[in-house]
C-alpha cells in the first residue's frame, strides 16, 4: 500500500476540511492510502512552544514522513498571497530531506483557503509549490477536463484546489470545491501509482 501524505496547517478549520476531501479522493483509488499530519503554529514570543502533540486532529509531521511518503499534498491559509509561517517554517527545516533526496521524483499538489475571493491564492499556491519544486518533486495541477473548474463561484483554480472562507471564515466547502478537492486526491494517487510502477521498469 503507498502513502500520500496530506500535510497541511490550518488556523480556523477551512484548510484542513480541504485536506480531508483529498484525502478522500486519495483513499478512493485502490493500493493508496492518505496520511494526515499538520504543524505546530509559531509564535512571535520566541520562548511560547508547542505541545509536542496536537491537542486534537492528526500528529504533527516529522521528516520521516516525507521520506516515506509516495505523493504529497500540501496546505495552508493564505497569509498576504503566501503560505502561512508555520508551514514555512516547516518546509525551511526539511534540508536533510534535500540533501538524501528524499522527494525526488515523487508528484505533489498543493491547496489552500483565503477570506477573500481573490485574496491571493493562486500566489499562495506559487510559494508552496517553488520549494517543492527544489526537492525535486513533479507539481500536479487540476485539468479543464473537471467540469468543477468551470463552474465554480467560490475556489478553485488549475494551480490546485482552493476555497473562499469568507472575512468571518463562515462559508462552508462549496460542492465545486469539495468535487475538485476530491478529483485532485484522485489525480493524485493515480499519479502516484504510475511514477512508482515506471520506476519499477
Amino acid at each position: 500500500m503507498l502513502e500520500v501524505l496530506v500535510l497541511y496547517y490550518t488556523r480556523h478549520g477551512t484548510t484542513a476540511q480541504l485536506a480531508r476531501e483529498i484525502a478522500l479522493g486519495i483513499d478512493s483509488v485502490k493500493g493508496v492510502s492518505a496520511r494526515l499530519r499538520t504543524v505546530p503554529a509559531v509564535s512571535a514570543n520566541t520562548e511560547a512552544t508547542e505541545s509536542d502533540i496536537p491537542t486534537d486532529g492528526p500528529p504533527y509531521a516529522e521528516p520521516a514522513d516525507l521520506k516515506e511518503c509516495a505523493g504529497l499534498a500540501i496546505g495552508s491559509p493564505t497569509r498576504f498571497g503566501n503560505m502561512a509561517a508555520a508551514m514555512k517554517y516547516f518546509i525551511d527545516g526539511t534540508v536533510a530531506n534535500w540533501l538524501a533526496g528524499d522527494l525526488i521524483n515523487k508528484p505533489f499538489c498543493v491547496f489552500t483557503s483565503t477570506s477573500s475571493l481573490h485574496g491571493g491564492q493562486e500566489t499562495t499556491l506559487t510559494t508552496m509549490a517553488l520549494p517543492l519544486i527544489h526537492h525535486g518533486m513533479l507539481w500536479l495541477g487540476i485539468p479543464y477536463s473537471e467540469q468543477a473548474l468551470h463552474d465554480t463561484t467560490t475556489g478553485g483554480t488549475p494551480y490546485g484546489v482552493t476555497h473562499w472562507a469568507g472575512t468571518k471564515g463562515h462559508n462552508p466547502l462549496s460542492e465545486h470545491e469539495k468535487a475538485l478537492a476530491r478529483a485532485q486526491g484522485v489525480r493524485l494517487a493515480k499519479a502516484t501509482l504510475a511514477l512508482q510502477h515506471m520506476s519499477k521498469h
